[in-house]
């Protein structure tokens, strides 16, 4: 794998950790004592992110920061899938050149 997919595809995996989690989090709004869940990502020297989940410490519910929580995490997903895509098509053409 390349170096940018391997990059793009941590972000995939991010994306996808916080759209599950605020979906989680949405689902549960209702519940009594929900202690809803917080993702963080943080930079990793090579290249990509990590991410951490955790239980808040008091229950209660962030509505409106999980919905945008969804609305970003949608957004980071189709950009992180438009660079594997479009490397996918730069391999192509090179080895089309190549060939």
């Amino acid at each position: 794998m390349n170096v940018a997919s391997a990059i793009a595809q941590s972000g995939l995996n991010a994306a996808q950790r916080r759209m599950d989690s605020s979906a989680h989090n949405i689902a549960n709004v209702e519940t009594g004592n929900f202690r809803r869940e917080d993702v963080t990502q943080e930079a990793v020297a090579e290249g990509g992110v990590k991410t951490h989940t955790r239980r808040a410490t008091v229950p209660g519910e962030a509505l409106a920061k999980d919905l945008v929580d969804q609305k970003s995490a949608g957004y980071a997903f189709d950009a992180n899938l438009k660079v594997i895509q479009t490397e996918k098509k730069m391999m192509g053409r090179l080895l089309d050149e190549q060939a």
